[in-house]
């Protein structure tokens, strides 16, 4: 990377015929890195992060393997790559390390990344779980109802206690918003119970991820690359896709409209990217699609890393500028059509053949191609990326804990935040309901004891007033005859 002040915008890369740059007010326009396993798809990630770092745009990027870690330290000192780099015409380069922040869904070896139930949505979060359409559709109706109660949905146990409250409710729900069974709710609360076994329950709650806090800088000036370790998380496919698809959505969402900035604001790195759309359904592909056409606008760009540009649907491939094309490997008649399709969607060079050249690279060999001034794609070039000028490898834990010690975050996501939300306020509510029931029937057993015994008073004073009116007529009555027969005798 050049240190003057014109290459400020500019990534240099590698070098072919030409230099291989990135231009900054163009590096939003998304971008593609592709290539067989082991042919230095991860190195070249390293190289670009490494180069927006040093123009001050901030990076985020997935870690599968843990060898992005290597980010944070120094290269070692190696004559063989300061050649390389100077046979490429890279201008400054020298081993150093990167400003680092390491995140981690679980926490084990980052900070910890969450975002709340609602954030999500009901979309994702359908997909996350798997549901039919019919599930997502009660679903849907637990997040309207959550809205219109008050009912802050922040994590699993919010999402459970919504379940319970519609199965209690389903009756009076359904009249209310559709059909809601028992049997799709029912089908819920599994889906709800695997993902926790997982562990996937971590990605919700609070203190949420804010989103600025990707976008930061150090005191230098150079933007600082936000490592999300991914090793155990690539083993949940659809926890791993769920979260790249929410943090795509949060940023088109949350960020204004800046057009084409000098360098990007963000610039995420998503490796294993076709995880993203495999078994996307139709409707969640035409917001993948909005969001990369869109987003760029919000100054990020996202450039996929996968093994085949096949794995990318064409409706977003053709959002992709950058493009770099590490090996490929034609063993069966399908790998040679997948080649074929990688090589057409280059423009052509007159100086070699494409799909020739593709099966031929070494290691830290591609051909690329990036936008040019006025936004058309170069000719695809022959290239050798340069070295990167940190580690190629992992980090030890220790490394890492040195790193996170003195990371600008350090203590802001690390202890979880439980305040009173839907499940508090459901679990309340159905105590209060079952405390007034229980009083209700109380008192009603009591009216009824009550009523009884009234009853059974009531007889007895009968039979005591029955008997003192018959004593007091038959006791009148010989009163009455006597005082009649005593004034029968004076007459």
């Amino acid at each position: 990377m050049s240190e003057t002040q014109d290459s400020v915008k500019t990534l240099h890369f590698g070098t072919g015929e030409r230099p291989a740059v990135i231009l900054g007010h163009y590096a939003n326009r998304h971008g593609l890195i592709t290539g067989a396993t082991g042919t230095g798809k991860t190195v070249t990630v390293q190289v670009l992060a490494e180069g927006f770092s040093r123009m001050g745009v901030p990076v985020f990027v997935t870690d599968v393997k843990g060898d992005v870690a290597g980010l944070s330290q120094a290269g070692p000192e190696k004559e063989k790559m300061r050649q390389r780099a100077e046979k490429l015409g890279i201008a400054g380069y020298r081993f150093e390390p990167s400003p680092v922040v390491f995140w981690d869904i679980f926490g084990r070896y980052g900070h910890p990344v969450r975002t709340t139930i609602a954030e999500l949505g009901p979309m994702l979060i359908g997909r996350l779980l798997g549901l039919s359409d019919v599930q997502e559709g009660v679903l849907n109706v637990g997040f309207k109802l959550a809205r219109e109660q008050d009912l802050p949905l922040l994590d699993m146990k919010d999402l459970q206690q919504l379940m319970i409250h519609l199965a209690d409710n389903h009756r009076q729900i359904s009249q209310e918003y559709g059909r809601v069974t028992p049997a799709s709710i029912g089908a819920i609360q599994r889906r709800i119970l695997e993902l926790e076994q997982q562990g996937g329950d971590r990605l919700f709650g609070e203190p949420a991820l804010q989103l600025q806090d990707f976008m930061r800088q150090d005191l230098s000036g150079r933007g600082i690359i936000h490592i999300m370790d991914s090793r155990e998380l690539i083993q949940k496919p659809q926890l791993y896709a769920t979260f790249l698809l929410w943090l795509m959505s949060e940023l088109f969402e949350s960020l204004p409209e800046v057009g084409d900035l000098p360098v990007p604001k963000l610039v995420l790195f998503f490796d294993e990217a076709h995880l993203i759309f495999d078994d996307a359904p139709k409707a969640l592909l035409r917001k993948i699609e909005q969001v990369a056409r869109l987003v760029r606008s919000k100054g990020v760009g996202i450039y996929f890393c996968t093994q085949s540009p096949g794995d990318i649907p064409e409706s977003v491939l053709g959002q992709l500028g950058n493009k770099v094309q590490h090996a490929l490997r034609a063993y069966t008649p399908r790998d040679k059509k997948v080649i074929r399709a990688a090589a057409d969607s280059f423009r052509p060079n007159p100086r070699f053949k494409t799909e020739d050249i593709i099966t031929r690279m070494g290691v830290g060999e591609a051909l690329v191609s990036t936008l040019e001034e006025g936004g058309a794609p170069s000719v695809v070039d022959y290239c050798k990326i340069a070295p990167p000028r940190c580690r190629m490898g992992p980090v030890s834990e220790q490394e890492r804990q040195q790193v996170m010690a003195r990371s600008p975050v350090a203590g802001k996501y690390d202890t979880p935040l439980d305040r009173e939300s839907a499940y508090e306020k459901l679990k309340a509510r159905a105590e209060m309901i079952a405390r007034q029931k229980a009083e209700a029937e109380a008192r009603l057993a009591e009216e009824k004891a009550n009523s009884k015994g009234h009853k059974k008073g009531r007889s007895r004073q009968s039979v005591w007033e029955a008997a003192g009116k018959s004593i007091a007529r038959s006791l009148g009555t010989k009163v009455v005859n006597l005082l009649w027969k005593s004034l029968t005798r004076r007459r």
